[in-house]
């Protein structure tokens, strides 16, 4: 049971990236940010720069025009994760949960042996949640500290309970934050920690559920 934990936690790294978005209009509250998120900002050259990079990786694989198609928010798809990022980590912070190099890297190793090699899980993750080759270690990070913060609460997250426990840890955090989302991009939802009407896959990837029986996107 702990292995196929393990399985389906790495292998879906990608699933926060790929929730679907709505898209909001409005004009800009902050000129030149994307978000801002305890007072720091997100500027929108570095959401368009993550935005950049999938792009590339996306035109260069065999399926690049479905891949391209799927992704049409993809804007909204990674501030959504940059954004939960920040949160993420103040959660961990002020539950005293660290987390070292070396744990990112063997849980990094064993999702790729489990799907073949790292070329094999780089494509892998770009086709499911619109990853580049430089933005997995950041996904891998967000997996192996949701984790641990869930450890630290004493949170079951595979019963609802724990995932409640978990839920309301964050959405504490985020609304100590003080998140503001430029309208361009939608609009934060404390509750339920994410942006717009994106789904909440942190919850699926915590539990011991394996990708494959996941829909996607969730």
């Amino acid at each position: 049971m702990h292995r196929r934990r393990r399985t389906a936690l790495s292998v879906s790294v990608a699933l926060l990236a790929a929730a679907p978005l709505l898209t909001a209009c409005g004009n800009e509250a902050h000129p030149g940010a994307a978000a801002v998120v305890g007072g720091q900002r997100i500027e929108v050259s570095v959401l368009q720069a993550q935005v950049r990079d999938v792009r590339d990786a996306q035109r260069s694989a065999p399926e690049s025009e479905q891949l391209i198609k799927n992704t049409g928010q993809l804007s909204q798809a990674k501030l959504n994760s940059m954004i939960f990022d920040r949160v993420l980590e103040k959660a961990a912070d002020n539950a005293g949960v660290t987390i070292s190099r070396k744990e990112i890297q063997t849980t990094r190793q064993q999702a790729a042996a489990q799907s073949g090699g790292e070329k094999q899980f780089a494509a892998m993750l770009l086709q499911q949640g619109a990853l580049s080759a430089d933005q997995i270690e950041a996904a891998i990070r967000r997996e192996v500290l949701l984790t641990k913060l869930a450890v630290a609460l004493g949170a079951n997250t595979t019963t609802p309970q724990g995932q409640q426990t978990v839920l309301a840890e964050l959405t504490k955090t985020s609304e100590q934050l003080g998140i503001d989302v430029n309208p361009r991009y939608g609009s934060w939802d404390n509750k339920q920690v994410r942006l717009g009407e994106a789904k909440t896959p942190w919850i699926t990837q915590l539990t011991s559920e394996t990708p494959e029986q996941q829909p996607a996107g969730t």
